[in-house]
């Protein structure tokens, strides 16, 4: 009796060292229930089940993939989300480039179903895609890399705060979210910027094909224009990405972490989409502007045409005011935004969910 009982103890002394060590790891969550009551004729037995340290969750740790699920998971998110939304994406540009085609003549207000009708009718259904390839060309390595660079400025911002775990407050989460978010568009429009010049000169081509593909099109422009040519607009782009994927992702995470902590139960995709959606709205509105004036930047010269803009990119602005007034900086506002309502949401949607496709355990982690 003495041997079962001395037996009995041991069990239990390393069952209870066992759940110190999980919980001093971080796992009180795996364990929490972990204590099955069983009811036999002698009483009541407490079991101890504590999972092994493979399948332990730290609760307070940011979940990270590895640096290729990154790459994959964000490279996927930003190139089907442009599939999906490419209708949209080129008439914004065709909007936004309007200003440059017009000779003098007054514009006239956008119409988003009439500009539709005229790409129909004039370039057939296919048109609506122009230049989707080179954008997924582009999308794959800056998204890829846009989202891995985002993780690892976050980490290091954390890092060099000394923030451990879930402790900050919301105005250093919004903080390292923001500067993070500048960090990593800026490094990916640098690195893939003239894939994006390609794009924008393609989808605004109507009838009149100057360029007959991506490859063409860069041989084209550095030819003509130099290899600068392949660089023109980048000041504006800069500018504009840097605050655009700063306020996406600080606007996403804070609006997903809170919505999180008031409805656990809600399904992922669903916050992902919704967060998304709304982060994109406001971070379009802030730097649309911008954005327009890069386009036509970048359109600068196209074809051997004579140049419209030569006073930089304070020149630009000034001179599209003074023509098209202060809604000339924003035309092609609405298609945008019934563009980046389904867009972002669906590249944090898509992320996300190729990030738990890729490391499985990160649902836990969310």
């Amino acid at each position: 009796m003495q041997s079962k009982t001395a037996e009995a103890e041991g069990r239990l002394q390393n069952a209870g060292d066992r759940e110190i060590r999980a919980v001093g790891g971080g796992a009180h969550r795996a364990l929490a229930g972990a204590i099955d009551h069983t009811v036999g004729a002698s009483g009541t037995k407490n079991v101890v089940r504590v999972p092994p340290p493979e399948t332990q969750v730290d609760a307070g740790r940011p979940s990270q993939i590895g640096t290729v699920s990154q790459l994959v998971a964000g490279g996927v998110a930003g190139a089907f989300s442009k599939t999906c939304t490419a209708p949209l994406a080129r008439l914004t540009i065709l909007f936004q480039v309007q200003g440059m085609n017009t000779g003098g003549a007054k514009l006239s207000p956008p119409s988003i179903l009439k500009e539709a009708s005229r790409v129909l009718r004039e370039e057939g259904v296919r048109a609506f895609w122009k230049g989707n390839g080179v954008t997924i060309v582009h999308r794959l390595p800056y998204s890829s890399i846009n989202f891995f660079a985002y993780e690892q400025y976050k980490m290091t911002l954390r890092r060099i705060l000394g923030i451990e775990g879930n402790k900050e407050s919301l105005g250093v989460g919004m903080g390292t979210r923001l500067l993070a978010g500048g960090g990593a568009g800026i490094t990916a429009a640098s690195l893939t910027y003239p894939l994006d010049l390609v794009r924008t000169r393609l989808a605004a081509q109507t009838k009149d094909m100057y360029y007959r593909g991506i490859t063409h099109a860069l041989l084209t422009i550095s030819r003509e224009e130099g290899l600068r040519g392949l660089y023109k607009g980048l000041g504006p782009t800069l500018m504009g990405v840097g605050p655009n994927i700063a306020i996406n992702f600080c606007i996403y995470e804070t609006l997903k972490a809170m919505w999180v902590a008031q409805r656990p139960d809600t399904s992922p995709i669903f916050v992902s989409l919704a967060c998304g959606s709304l982060a994109g709205i406001c971070s379009s509105s802030a730097t649309f502007p911008i954005d327009l004036v890069r386009r036509r930047m970048q359109l600068e010269g196209a074809g051997g045409r004579a140049l419209i803009y030569k006073r930089g990119l304070a020149g630009t602005f000034k001179q599209i005011m003074q023509e098209e007034g202060l809604f000339g900086l924003y035309r092609g506002i609405l298609p945008e935004y019934y563009k980046v309502i389904p867009s972002v949401g669906i590249v944090f949607m898509t992320y996300e969910f190729m990030k738990r496709i890729l490391q499985p355990q990160s649902w836990n982690a969310s």
